[in-house]
């Protein structure tokens, strides 16, 4: 297998000379790493030197040792490269100007999850608006979508649903790269800002993070595994339940279950292989922290068997919508606040359109939904067309 070359070790290449008179900043985590597993905040200083000046966090931390939602980090400071660290998840999630002050340029080394709801887009379109108003340039590294580059799945999120876990209406599994989404977003929400993406080697759109040769860096608690980001796109919307989504446990976004799950119905009303591409194994965790904390819950254990059948949004809706007529005594839509939201049901949020819950307690069943969504989707893949970067 040929190891794809992310956007970091093409940098180092490059050396490009534009950037070795400018003040750097850096937005980065753990999974800023290069193929020798070297921070991207140390490759960086050693080609510039004396040139990175600041750096950034997304959410969950610098250090990605945060947990859930409306958890912050604080700023601080590196005694190492003597530059402050300020968080983008903390007393604010948009840079400040006094934040932008120091730096001429904002480098950006993200691992995105390839999911609308993964708040690392949010916090790097924040980055550009700030920079187009101060008149930054970001250069973003590019990485993989850890669940390729050809499958797009979901509804487009609804302008009035804008939220942190989601600004703009793009699908719930997007089908994009860090840096090709923020190509899109520059020229079609007319950010303007002074864009640059160092694109990476040997990335096809039909790679999965398996496919790629490079080693796994959760980019957050909950994503310890490319197993668990293959599922987050669909998963993720028990977020806006009382069903656990397996936080707490070894296995987060493959686990879900309730203590008053009873896995034998559930699995009586979906039928046999209800859904391709996956099997669902019945399974009982008790997770350590989050919903349920030290108590035992029923549920399962998603095995993807086939990647490019598995259908993850609209699974998960189907089994939510399940779940829900079966155990309607029990189930219930979690309540605001989600991620600096205090109205709107946060699965309406996660969804993007308030509509999808309507839906399901109407019983319309997750396919036809997805019917109903398709001509979105199919727009959304021809609008995107001229801002790939890969065949």
């Amino acid at each position: 297998m040929t190891t794809v070359i992310t956007g970091l070790k093409h940098l180092t290449r490059m050396q490009p000379s534009g950037l070795a008179e400018k003040r750097l900043g850096l937005l980065c985590n753990p999974a800023s790493v290069d193929d020798r597993f070297r921070h991207a905040r140390h490759v960086i200083s050693r080609l510039f030197p004396g040139r990175l000046a600041a750096l950034f966090s997304p959410q969950h931390g610098f250090f990605a040792e945060k947990q859930d939602n409306m958890v912050e980090s604080s700023d601080f400071f590196d005694k190492e490269l003597k530059i402050p660290v300020y968080s983008l998840y903390g007393a604010t999630r948009i840079p400040t100007a006094e934040m932008m002050d120091g730096i001429d340029v904002l480098i950006v080394d993200l691992q995105d999850a390839g999911t609308r709801v993964y708040t690392f887009f949010t916090t790097l379109s924040y980055c550009m608006e700030e920079a187009a108003r101060q008149q930054k340039a970001v250069v973003i590294l590019d990485r993989p979508n850890p669940v390729g580059g050809l499958q797009v799945e979901g509804n487009c999120l609804e302008p009035g649903y804008a939220s942190f876990v989601g600004r703009y209406p793009i699908p719930m599994r997007h089908g994009l790269t860090i840096g090709e989404y923020a190509r899109l977003i520059n020229a079609e929400c007319h950010i303007g800002c002074d864009l640059r993406v160092i694109a990476m080697k040997g990335w096809k759109r039909h790679m999965y993070f398996a496919d790629t040769g490079l080693a796994w860096i959760p980019p957050s608690p909950n994503l310890p595994t490319p197993a668990s980001a293959m599922v987050y796109p669909g998963q993720v919307v028990w977020e806006g339940t009382n069903v656990s989504e397996g936080r707490g446990t070894t296995q987060p976004f493959e686990l879900f279950g309730a203590p008053w799950m009873d896995t034998n119905a559930l699995k009586n009303a979906l039928g046999e292989n209800p859904f391709s591409g996956a099997v669902l194994r019945p399974a009982m965790f008790e997770p350590t922290s989050g919903k349920w904390a030290g108590r035992s819950c029923q549920g399962f254990q998603i095995h993807v068997t086939d990647r490019q059948k598995y259908l993850p949004y609209q699974s998960s809706l189907a089994l939510t919508g399940a779940v829900r007529k079966l155990f309607g005594n029990e189930f219930a839509w979690k309540m605001p606040p989600y991620e600096y939201e205090w109205e709107k049901l946060p699965f309406d949020l996660i969804t993007g359109d308030a509509q999808i819950r309507v839906q399901l307690e109407a019983g319309v069943d997750a396919a036809e939904m997805a019917r109903h969504w398709q001509p979105q989707t199919e727009a959304y893949q021809q609008q995107i067309r001229p801002y790939l970067l890969y065949e």
